[in-house]
Formats: structure tokens, C-alpha cells, sequence
């Protein structure tokens, strides 16, 4: 085994720039099918938090648009926050609001929140502190702001007990700042920031002294763990109208189940660009029974002189199996290297958390492998089926 290793690399250090060739073309193709990958997992894990930000990590129950008469209550609430499958549930009250100050007015959307929002709505605070019971309990004009906002507003991040006058319901009042949260995706802020709503958050109870209301918009319910949404979204629906003594005043929309299927979608897409990846792999693995061919018409003579010497012809063949096999992997580590640096570099570009695929880096540096030992079989087959006489008659 050792002696092949040996000769393999003697061969490579005569070849040196046809080595390197051959081993930028395996490492190009991997790194091409590691950057999409991981830029991929990259986009798929903002869109999550971004998500799950929104509240899109349950079910959300909406009264009908169409009977005005009916309406999401406190009673609701309990009944639902009672239930077995059931883990949390929050109520919503949602407003289109001005935010204005002395450039002008900037549009943004109110969401009404309790404050145990945070268990089920993604706020994570950089600075300050989420609404307390207190907050809740005195419909407090207190707010949560994130760090663009911050940052538009006061040039900077920390604005912790600054004011912000917001119009909404037909008045327009003072609100202190008592929490910076963490923008949701800075992948998504830089692609398309301009196209991202703002959002500020308020107590629910704010929402609704300032509206004159008693309702809520939205209950968005966090489900126990093994539970099935569907059946458990129908059971709510079935309690709230018999509650109501009506049979369609309410809708169930099950977030995590269209999460998940636009993560479906993005690992599908994830997988297309790999393939098209995979194609350039692939190119580049022919091109290695194209450099085992040339390297046996160059080495004829050496296969003859060693078959002289008692080689065998399954010798020979693995002797230039290994050179594939050898190309392959030091292709396909240097492909992982610069996929996985130029994927981190991106993700600093993008301001977004770096991440991997282990599964796809396994699988495209498994394929450089395998395409690599299969198209140099019949290369390998030529030189250990040469007669000695024939290869000591050449030149």
C-alpha cells in the first residue's frame, strides 16, 4: 500500500501543473455545489427567524371579516389558554401607525402584544426590557423598537427611555422606549430592507384604550409538544362557535405548517442549484480519465519495466485507481476549504449567521470520489492489460 501512495506522488510531482489542473477542476465543482448549499441554509434560516418574528410559529385564530358581530374576546382567551393541547396562547391587536418627527412621517405597523408574547413572537432584546404584567395592566404608552429603527431615528442603537410620538386611531401620543429588540434578519434587511415593514410594539391593552375596544385581532396559540395542529386548529374552531352559536365566524391558520412548506420549497430550489452545481463536479471528473489516459500512453514504457519485474496486472490497475482516488479527495478537501471560506465571507457581507450542510458537502465530495474512481476504471484497465514486450518497444 505504501509503495503505491509513494509511486502515486512521485507522478504527481512530475506532473505538477497537470495535477493542479485536475485538482482545481474537482475543487471548483465542490466548492460551487458548498457555496449554494450553504448560501441556501444561509437564506432558509433568515426567513425562519423572520418567521418566527411575525408569530409564524403556530396557530393563529382570526374571527371572520364578515360578520362584524362577532368578535375575538377575553372569554375566547381563557377558553382557548384552557385547553389541554394547548401551551400558550396570546392575544394580537394590530394598527397601521405613523411614527413622526421632524423629517417627516414614516409608516409602520403597530402590533398590539401581552407580555408573554416573547414565548411565542421572536423578540429578543439588545437593550432595555419587554413589557411587564405592569404594562399590560395599566395599558402603559410604552413601546419596543427595533435597531434599525433606533438607529433611523437617533443615529443610533441604545435609545432606551427616549420618546416616539406615533398617530394611530385618530390621535397621536407620546411613547417611551423600554426595549430595543434585534431586527429579525440581516440577510433579509440588506436583499430587500426597503421592502420589509417596520415594526413597533405596544402593549395590547394600549391598542385598545386608544381604539375604544375590548377585542382582539388575533390569538395566536403555541401548541405542546406531539400535538397535532390541524385536529387541535378544528377543535378550537368547533369551541369558539358553538361558543358564539355560529358555525364559520372563525378561521384557523396553521404558520408553522406554511412555514414549513416554504422551507420545503427553498430545500427543493437548495437542491436544483446543487445539481447544476454537480454538473461542473462532474465535468471536472472527466477530466480525470482524461489525465489517467495521457498519463498511461506517457508511462507505457514504466508499466512494461515494472511488469518485468513481477508486477501484477491488478498492481497496476490500483496503482492508478489510487492516483484517482487521491485527486478526488485532495479536490474535493480544497473544494470544502474555499466553499466554506468564500460562504463566511458572504455571510459577513450579508450580515447574516453562517451556516453549513454537512449532508450536501458529504454527498458532493462523495460524488467527486466515486465519478472520479469510475471514469479512470477504464484508463487503469488499458495500462494493466498492457503485454510488457509492447510497453518496452515504445519510445
Amino acid at each position: 500500500m505504501n509503495d503505491f501512495i509513494k509511486s502515486v506522488f512521485r507522478n504527481f510531482e512530475r506532473k505538477r501543473f497537470r495535477t493542479f489542473l485536475t485538482v482545481l477542476g474537482i475543487a471548483i465543482g465542490v466548492a460551487s455545489v458548498v457555496i449554494i448549499s450553504d448560501i441556501s441554509q444561509c437564506g432558509a434560516n433568515a426567513v425562519t427567524g423572520e418567521m418566527d418574528s411575525l408569530g409564524m410559529s403556530g396557530l393563529m385564530i382570526t374571527k371572520s371579516i364578515d360578520d362584524t358581530s362577532i368578535s375575538l374576546a377575553e372569554q375566547d382567551l381563557k377558553q382557548i389558554s384552557g385547553m389541554t393541547q394547548v401551551e400558550l396562547a396570546t392575544p394580537v391587536l394590530t394598527a397601521n401607525t405613523q411614527i413622526m418627527t421632524r423629517d417627516g412621517n414614516t409608516n409602520a405597523i403597530l402590533w398590539g402584544v401581552d407580555s408573554n408574547a416573547a414565548n411565542i413572537v421572536s423578540l429578543t432584546t439588545v437593550y432595555g426590557r419587554l413589557f411587564s404584567r405592569k404594562d399590560v395592566n395599566t395599558s402603559a404608552n410604552v413601546c419596543l423598537v427595533d435597531e434599525e429603527l433606533s438607529q433611523k431615528l437617533y443615529s443610533r442603537k441604545n435609545i432606551i427611555g427616549k420618546k416616539i410620538e406615533l398617530s394611530y386611531g385618530g390621535s397621536g401620543q407620546e411613547y417611551t422606549v423600554v426595549g430595543i429588540i434585534k431586527t429579525g434578519s440581516g440577510l433579509l434587511q440588506n436583499l430587500i430592507g426597503d421592502y420589509i415593514p417596520t415594526f413597533i410594539y405596544v402593549p395590547y391593552t394600549t391598542v385598545q384604550k386608544v381604539n375604544s375596544r375590548t377585542d382582539f385581532d388575533q390569538i395566536i396559540v403555541k401548541l405542546k409538544p406531539d400535538t397535532n395542529s390541524e385536529n387541535t386548529g378544528n377543535l378550537i374552531l368547533k369551541r369558539l362557535n358553538a361558543s358564539k352559536g355560529t358555525t364559520k365566524a372563525f378561521f384557523s391558520n396553521d404558520l408553522a405548517k406554511q412555514k414549513n412548506g416554504l422551507l420545503n420549497i427553498m430545500n427543493i430550489v437548495t437542491l436544483m442549484l446543487s445539481a447544476v452545481g454537480a454538473v461542473s463536479l462532474l465535468v471536472a471528473s472527466l477530466s480525470i480519465m482524461t489525465v489517467m489516459t495521457v498519463s498511461v500512453t506517457e508511462r507505457t514504457r514504466e508499466i512494461g519495466i515494472k511488469k518485468a519485474l513481477g508486477a501484477t496486472n491488478a498492481a497496476i490497475m490500483a496503482e492508478f485507481l489510487w492516483e484517482a482516488v487521491l485527486l478526488s479527495v485532495i479536490g474535493s478537501a480544497a473544494g470544502i476549504a474555499v466553499g466554506c471560506g468564500i460562504s463566511w465571507l458572504l455571510s459577513l457581507y450579508l450580515h447574516t449567521q453562517f451556516a453549513v450542510r454537512p449532508d450536501i458537502m458529504a454527498i458532493a465530495s462523495l460524488f467527486a470520489i466515486l465519478s472520479g474512481v469510475i471514469f479512470s476504471v477504464s484508463p487503469a484497465l488499458q495500462a494493466s492489460r498492457l503485454r510488457p514486450v509492447d510497453a518496452l518497444r515504445q519510445d
